[in-house]
Formats: structure tokens, C-alpha cells, sequence
């Protein structure tokens, strides 16, 4: 128990009024993993809990990207609350649109080729995940919203299960074989992220179900601004948290966790992690007060969906600028840096820490400066 917990459950916490540490500490938190997971110093030489599970199964990097599209989701309520609908409508297609561009931008930076640019992306599932979450929210009561990510669900697994591929048939859900891949390549046919096999871990199919991840986070938001007190909140987010690992668990028997699919076991139990995990941040921050261990990630959280933007476009930029005859900034640092003192896992573990660290020096000086960097 904290110290202050018993005054704390007696005072009701609204929080359309202050904005939430704990949500921006979890956000820091995540984005942080991203950018760790995404940058090692070398993709041959990576500890197997920081490598995203080969198809089916799960591991802890394989969290980090439905945690975010959660949080999106939590965010949802406290910033559209109140405002008139079509103020609030225009503001959410707007912000849409702008993460979106910046998405295509990143993939453009990448490999420009109109004729084979990766349409999907990281960015690009975030905005169409907010959109529609954010519309329903602006529209809807909770218990439609609730409705919309259950039918999401079921009608993903049953289109997943049931609907025939052609060359394939019904139920193939390896790499090429599956409904997600085919119909991306029917729809986007070369702008995909991989050729061989061909498909997009953040295709046009599997967006259905991740929307249902927004949504989760979205009626956790709305949770939260119900007047009741802390301990009544903490208790919800960890009742369903557990209820979500569970159901994803069993669902796992027939529909397996898979990120690249976006199964739907998989955004049930990602999302129930990501409600325990809030609900700890939440506990911690908001009603023990403990806020100093937070404020690093807050640093991150603050800045997040520009942190992801930069820290990829530089992750590119030093692999394009060439040094000593030819070859990459990037290997240049890390082989000298880093892999001249240690074996080569760590080495590439050290540099990602290290790519963590230097831009959380930036994100610091932002912070200090009071400089938001919003979409």
C-alpha cells in the first residue's frame, strides 16, 4: 500500500480537468520500446525477447505496437470531450490526415518509387485507427462503441476462418496463404512491405481488428471520467485487463496470437495487458504519487508520435550516409562504438540503449523548453 492511498480513495479524480501523468508515462514508456526494439545496432545479433515472434506466438516486443494504438485510444476521451461535434470532427480528420502524410513520407524516405512505395505503415494504421475510433466516439454511446469492436472482432476471425482464398482455400493463415495477404495484394498490389512472401504486417485487412484495440483504449478513457474514486477506477482497468488476457488466451486455441495478422486473440490480450499495465502507472502516479520514477518516460510521452517520426527518419538517414570508402554511417558507429568492446548481442543491444538515450537528451530539451510537437 502507498503512503496516501486511504486519503486518495475518498477524493474523486476528474480527469477532463488535469492531464494524466500515468497515461503520459505509459505512452513514454511504450515509445521508448519502440524505439529500442526498431534501431540494434545490427538486425544479425538481436536477444530473442527484443525480435517480434516469427509468425504465430507472442513476445514482448510483439506488445509494444498495440500498447501504443491503445493509448491513442485512452487519449481520445479527455482531448474530444466537450468540444462541439463538428469542431471536434474537423480537428480528428485533420490530425488523421497529417499522420497519415507523414507515414507515406517515412516509407517515400525509404525507397521513392511511385510505382512500388509502401502505401501502409506504423503511422498510417495509427491514423486510421484513430479516425474511425475517434468518429464513433464523437457519435456514439460507449455501449455502441463496445458493440463495434466485439463485431470487429468476430467478423475478423470469421472472414480469417471461413472465406476461401483462391489457390489457398478457407483457414490458411500462413505468410502468403491468408485472406489479409490476399486481399492486399488484390487492393495495393506492389506497395507492400515485403515481396517474398507477399505481404504487409500493416495491411488493409488487419486494420479491422486493430481498430478494436483503439476502441478498448477508448472506453478505458471513458472509464476513467466517470466520477468515481481512484480505487473503484484501478480496480475496473484490472478486472478487465485480466478478463482481456484470459479471453485472449482461450481464443489463442482457435484463432493463434499473431501480430502481422492482428488476430483477434491477439488484440484481446494486448489489450488486457495494456489495461494491467495502466492500471499500475495509473496507481503509482495518480493515487500513490509516485511521479519521480515517471518523469523520464513523461519526457518521451509528451512528444511521442514525433519522437517515432524523427527517430526513424535519422535510423534512415545513417544508413544512407556513407563514410571510409562507402559504407554506412550507422555501421561506421556501431562497429567501432560498440562491437569492438562487446560480443555482438550486447554490442547491438548497447547501441539501441544508446539510440534510447540520445534522443531522450532531445526529447528532454523539448520538454524543458515547454515545446509540443503535435499532429
Amino acid at each position: 500500500m502507498c503512503s496516501g492511498l486511504s486519503a486518495a480513495r475518498s477524493t474523486l479524480v476528474n480527469v477532463t480537468s488535469t492531464r494524466l501523468v500515468s497515461l503520459d508515462a505509459f505512452r513514454g514508456l511504450t515509445i521508448a520500446a519502440m524505439v529500442l526494439v526498431n534501431n540494434p545496432g545490427t538486425w544479425t545479433a538481436v536477444y530473442a525477447p527484443l525480435r517480434h515472434a516469427a509468425w504465430h506466438g507472442l513476445t514482448p516486443t510483439d506488445v509494444v505496437f498495440p500498447f501504443f494504438l491503445f493509448i491513442v485510444g485512452v487519449a481520445i476521451p479527455p482531448s474530444l470531450a466537450g468540444r462541439p461535434r463538428l469542431t471536434a470532427l474537423r480537428r480528428v480528420l485533420r490530425r488523421a490526415v497529417l499522420i497519415f502524410a507523414l507515414g507515406l513520407l517515412l516509407n517515400a524516405i525509404v525507397g521513392f518509387d511511385w510505382s512500388t512505395i509502401r502505401i501502409p505503415g506504423v503511422l498510417q494504421r495509427i491514423a486510421v485507427c484513430y479516425l474511425i475510433a475517434a468518429i464513433l466516439f464523437l457519435t456514439a454511446s460507449w455501449r455502441v462503441q463496445a458493440a463495434a469492436a466485439v463485431a470487429l472482432l468476430l467478423g475478423y476471425w470469421a472472414a480469417m476462418t471461413l472465406v476461401p482464398v483462391p489457390g489457398a482455400g478457407a483457414g490458411d493463415l500462413g505468410p502468403e496463404g491468408n485472406l489479409a495477404a490476399w486481399v492486399d495484394r488484390q487492393v495495393l498490389g506492389p506497395h507492400l512491405w515485403r515481396a517474398a512472401p507477399v505481404y504487409d504486417p500493416e495491411g488493409i485487412l488487419s486494420t479491422v481488428p486493430a481498430v478494436a484495440t483503439v476502441l478498448f483504449g477508448v472506453l478505458a478513457g471513458q472509464w476513467l471520467q466517470i466520477p468515481r474514486t481512484p480505487r473503484t477506477k484501478v480496480t475496473g482497468l484490472v478486472l478487465a485487463g485480466a478478463l482481456g488476457v484470459a479471453l485472449g488466451a482461450e481464443w489463442n486455441n482457435w484463432f493463434p496470437l499473431n501480430k502481422a495478422l492482428w488476430t483477434s486473440s491477439y488484440a484481446v490480450l494486448t489489450a488486457g495487458l495494456a489495461l494491467l499495465v495502466f492500471a499500475a502507472c495509473y496507481w503509482a502516479v495518480e493515487i500513490c504519487g509516485w511521479r519521480r520514477w515517471a518523469t523520464p518516460f513523461v519526457v518521451f510521452g509528451v512528444n511521442a508520435l514525433a519522437l517515432y517520426f524523427l527517430s526513424t527518419l535519422v535510423a534512415v538517414w545513417l544508413t544512407r550516409v556513407r563514410v571510409d570508402g562507402g559504407g554506412p554511417l550507422q555501421k561506421l558507429v556501431f562497429e567501432r562504438g560498440f562491437a569492438a568492446w562487446l560480443s555482438p548481442v550486447n554490442a547491438s543491444l548497447a547501441y539501441a540503449l544508446a539510440y534510447v538515450v540520445v534522443w531522450w537528451a532531445a526529447m528532454w530539451l523539448l520538454y524543458r523548453a515547454g515545446i509540443r510537437l503535435r499532429a
